[in-house]
């Protein structure tokens, strides 16, 4: 009962954070700006671990997570983190273990979140591992699920409810269906109903949340050519596009990017959730944050974790001391005024 009635705190907590830091972000026409209608471009990283560790029954998170880990992110001169989640162990499903799930798991997030928003972050929080049905969440699916995907983002809004500093990234790489099934969901070959995109923004705004909301695209979220045409209807009108943007992608070139992304940029923000490179190398996503720079689009670069940078690993420890390939990311970012 102790715990519980401490983890409802936390719950109860969760805006104070932005409050405190005067954090506010929404859309305005294709622009994201701020509470005093400042345009704003947010620039940052991918902080990935919460998505599999409690999945695979072993942590809540890998890695550091304190203020002294988050102050060595802000070092880097970012303004964003992106997080991702794991349905299962955010709704507390069965098949997840007992003490990584439920108020444990929402409680970390929360204290983190509000960690992040207290050194002047914003927040992306994504819906990332999920699975239909009593299967475990141990990676991502083809799309969201509707067994649970509606049921946890009806959740996450009403946890942040009162919090004005993060943003809410509906599904984090769709792949191998139609734009009908992206926005409206459809039955998959293995049995299993999708939830289209339209359901899960009308999840979210039933709690009542106007948080904007990033839609990705097809291909692994690397695809927007059929995004303006079947975006879900939003009566909050803080619909943002997100694109996911690697070497190995099919739209991975300068040409692709103009003919592809800025259309979608002229009508809505642009975010790209995620940008990344192997290779121990930077001078793609150094190039693609050039342009994203002349194009006023935003981007998160995957990921702040001690991985090899072979795995898109930007850091080689949790105080921020960059790998061959975060080398270029910070320095990058550190050229920016």
């Amino acid at each position: 009962m102790r715990f519980l009635a401490f983890a409802l705190v936390v719950l109860s907590l969760a805006g104070s954070g932005s409050a405190a830091s005067g954090l506010s972000i929404k859309v305005q026409g294709n622009r994201l700006v701020d509470g005093n209608g400042h345009a704003v471009r947010l620039v940052g990283v991918n902080r990935s671990s919460f998505e599999y560790a409690c999945a695979q029954g072993w942590a809540l998170w890998e890695g550091e997570t304190d203020q002294a880990s988050v102050a060595a992110m802000k070092a880097w001169r970012i303004n964003t983190v992106r997080l991702p989640l794991n349905e299962a162990c955010w709704l507390g499903l069965s098949n997840v273990e007992p003490q990584y799930r439920g108020a444990t798991y929402r409680a970390a997030v929360l204290a983190y979140v509000r960690r992040l928003h207290d050194a002047g972050l914003y927040v992306i929080l994504d819906l990332h591992w999920n699975a239909p049905g009593q299967k475990r969440a141990l990676d991502q699916q083809l799309d969201a699920d509707a067994d649970h995907s509606p049921a946890f983002w009806r959740s996450v809004a009403r946890a942040f409810r009162t919090d004005r500093a993060v943003l809410f990234d509906l599904y984090n790489e769709p792949h191998d269906i139609s734009w009908s099934c992206w926005r409206n969901g459809c039955n998959t070959p293995a049995h299993w109903k999708i939830a289209g995109m339209q359901q899960l923004v009308n999840a979210v705004r039933s709690t009542g949340s106007k948080r904007p909301l990033l839609l990705g695209g097809l291909r692994w979220a690397n695809d927007l050519s059929g995004w303006l045409r079947w975006r879900p209807r939003d009566p909050a009108r803080q619909l943002i596009a997100s694109v996911h943007v690697y070497k190995t992608n099919v739209c991975d070139e300068e040409s692709c990017w103009n003919s592809m992304i800025v259309p979608v940029a002229k009508q809505v923000p642009v975010v790209t959730g995620e940008v990344g490179q192997q290779e121990c190398a930077y001078d793609f996503v150094d190039g693609y944050m050039s342009w994203a720079d002349a194009h006023g689009v935003s981007y998160l670069a995957w990921a702040w974790n001690v991985w090899p940078c072979t795995n898109h690993g930007l850091i080689t420890d949790y105080a921020g001391t960059p790998s061959a390939y975060g080398e270029g990311v910070r320095a990058h970012l550190a050229a920016l005024r």
